[in-house]
């Protein structure tokens, strides 16, 4: 990545204004980072081991989990090495790295979450058809236009950004590398780069947001159509999980980015940050697992393989 800048680093000040806390932040952090990763590779495991789980919305769920494990590894590995080292620098291109895939995976969960939105619509509107339409076929276009156009939209930013001249200050007021923060400190003109960082913004997540409250309109519609009240909670049941996903995904996310920036609001701004890069990839196992019956029965069925094995 090419720049003109005299600067060599960054330094994220994160949660650097609170250093008694460091510790039990480090100690959080970690429990937090080594719960998403063993509950996202959990999933993963159980769908590819579980016949039963070879089906669209589980396909989607590995490509979630997949995606949540490479979201969390961006930025959090780097946070626990600061607040263990006290060490808050990086490096201009470690931070340029960090914002690139922190973005593509960023939007391609957006598409992501909008293609199972799309799975649990067919599954409830058009159940008849719904075998024929979300074939393996177009669970595998669906996932890998997801991806591609996650990277491929923030590659373009990440080439804008990487030429903006940096003269200093070097303080990004954040817990990791983010666009915004980043062309604070810029001595170019960053209008060009910040008008375009807001329509690929747009580009990525509205359309996706639009097509997820469209189906789940369409879904809670069907679902007030069913006659029995149990009819109604088992169907429900099966979108439910996804539908807390995406209210926690994308609350957090326009928190962050639709309020206004202030002073009086950036310490605010920075914990929703967590949510939606720290707690959102950890939660998400946990809200699939408990309200699963699938997954519970699959985890059941490991386990007890486990028990048998230890036994011999």
């Amino acid at each position: 990545m090419g720049n003109q800048t005299a600067i060599t680093e960054f330094i994220l000040l994160g949660f650097g204004d609170l250093p008694e806390l460091q510790p039990l932040l480090f100690l959080m952090f970690l429990v937090i980072y080594v719960l998403t990763m063993a509950g996202n590779i959990l999933i993963v495991v159980l769908v590819v081991a579980d016949q039963h789980l070879h089906i669209p919305m589980y396909f989607f769920l590995v490509n979630l989990s997949c995606l949540e494990t490479c979201y969390t590894s961006n930025i959090l590995p780097r946070m626990l090495a600061s607040f263990l080292t006290g060490d808050r620098t990086i490096s201009f291109n470690g931070c340029l790295t960090q914002y690139y895939f922190f973005g593509c995976l960023a939007a391609a969960e957006c598409y992501l979450l909008a293609a199972m939105s799309y799975d649990r619509y067919l599954a409830v509107c058009k159940p008849l058809h719904y075998g024929a339409l979300m074939n393996d076929r177009l669970c595998l276009q669906l996932a890998t236009v997801s991806w591609v156009s996650g990277f491929l939209a923030n590659t373009v930013l990440t080439f804008f950004i990487s030429n903006l001249i940096f003269c200093g200050p070097n303080e990004i007021d954040h817990f990791f590398c983010d666009s915004f923060p980043m062309m604070k400190l810029s001595c170019s003109d960053t209008h060009p780069t910040g008008l375009l960082t807001s329509i690929v913004a747009c580009i990525c997540s509205l359309p996706p947001f639009l097509l997820t409250v469209t189906s789940y309109i369409y879904i809670i519609t069907s679902i007030l159509r069913i006659p029995s009240s149990t009819g109604r909670k088992k169907t429900f049941s099966t979108c439910s999980s996804h539908l807390i996903v995406v209210t926690i995904f994308y609350g957090s996310i326009l928190i962050v980015y639709v309020l206004p920036h202030s002073n009086r609001l950036k310490d605010f701004n920075k914990l929703f940050s967590v949510f939606y890069t720290v707690l959102t990839p950890m939660v998400n196992p946990l809200i699939y697992s408990l309200r699963n019956k699938e997954v519970k029965e699959a985890l059941r069925k490991a386990f007890n393989k486990c028990m048998d094995f230890k036994t011999l």
